[in-house]
């Protein structure tokens, strides 16, 4: 599980679909007749990179460390019953060579190391679906507080677009658009840690 590839792609899909345009709705509607008339003389566009959003908005650094928790945690679990499941295995054919078991004996032995593989890859299922459904909480949570900042931002901006640069889907962007910094520091100062988050820093500091 590669941490980087997993939470570019995350922060990715979080990102897609932002744009903002003059006005403080974070979707607005158009109808076709009216487009012509309202849309802006000249666009003013900006740009804001999603790997900084990744490593520098507070939000996305605790979240991480949550998510990457948890996904070792699930490989930690997966691999010690793997392991044990395997060493069962082997001990079973051991002492089926060895002549150790009755018929009856061999066949529910057999039987329940099946049962033991058939819940393992329940648990894998079940602990693979609580993390994917984590991960889409992150994303909701992220795309929610960065559309919010960003409709706050743009009353006084009027940025017709904002876009999400991630690696190279931009082919070239100027400098001069990049708002990075700006909304990196606004999300930051509005982030508000949960309160289980603060008891967990002050009980570590002790």
């Amino acid at each position: 599980m590669n941490k980087k590839s997993i939470f570019r792609m995350m922060a990715v899909a979080a990102f897609a679909g932002i744009a903002v345009t003059s006005c403080d709705k974070s979707a607005p509607q158009v109808d076709s007749k009216s487009a012509a008339q309202t849309a802006p003389t000249e666009l003013k566009i900006a740009y804001v990179e999603v790997d900084s959003i990744m490593t520098q908005y507070k939000f996305c650094k605790e979240y991480s460390l949550i998510l990457q928790k948890k996904g070792q945690n699930i490989q930690t679990t997966l691999a010690t019953k793997q392991q044990q499941l395997e060493a069962a295995g082997v001990n079973f054919q051991q002492k089926l060579q060895q002549n150790a078991y009755t018929r009856e004996q061999a066949e529910a032995i057999q039987a329940g190391l099946q049962k033991q593989a058939a819940d393992l890859d329940a648990l894998n299922t079940r602990l693979s679906n609580e993390f994917q459904t984590e991960t889409n909480k992150f994303n909701e949570a992220l795309r929610d507080s960065i559309q919010h900042f960003l409709a706050k931002y743009n009353k006084d901006k009027k940025y017709s677009i904002i876009l999400s640069k991630a690696g190279d889907n931009l082919l070239y962007a100027d400098k001069a658009y990049d708002i990075t910094n700006d909304v990196i520091a606004g999300l930051n100062k509005a982030y508000k840690p949960a309160p289980a988050k603060k008891e967990e820093k002050a009980a570590a500091k002790k």
